[in-house]
């Protein structure tokens, strides 16, 4: 059985524009990015599948034919912060959180799982 329930990550202003930055968030490592200004906030898990690592928060932020993703820093794969998938393999998707700012502070809506 699962759950979602919305965490409360961090002051909005904590981010800075076109860079990622990693939050552990409930066992889990979630890629934070606050793109453009007036922003946006996308996050997506923080582990790259092909590199085997947490690294995406490190990637580089751009636009593949309008599509916003992140290079993986180890063998450069695309992912879209938009649905996590992965450009140069279709078999291969990251999560992705929706977010919300409530009073100024960024929250991601996460699943819990319970063991009932």
């Amino acid at each position: 059985m699962s759950a979602e329930h919305w965490v409360d990550v961090c002051h909005i202003n904590d981010l800075l524009v076109n860079d990622g930055v990693c939050a552990l968030i409930e066992d889990r490592q979630i890629a934070l990015f606050k793109i453009k200004d007036p922003f946006e906030i996308y996050a997506i898990g923080n582990y790259d599948p092909i590199g085997q690592a947490n690294v995406l928060s490190r990637g580089i932020v751009s636009d593949i034919n309008g599509e916003l993703v992140v290079a993986s820093p180890l063998y450069k794969q695309h992912f879209s912060l938009l649905s996590g998938q992965c450009l140069e393999d279709s078999r291969i998707r990251v999560p992705v959180y929706s977010t919300q700012i409530t009073d100024g502070v960024l929250r991601i809506l996460v699943e819990q799982h319970h063991n009932d």
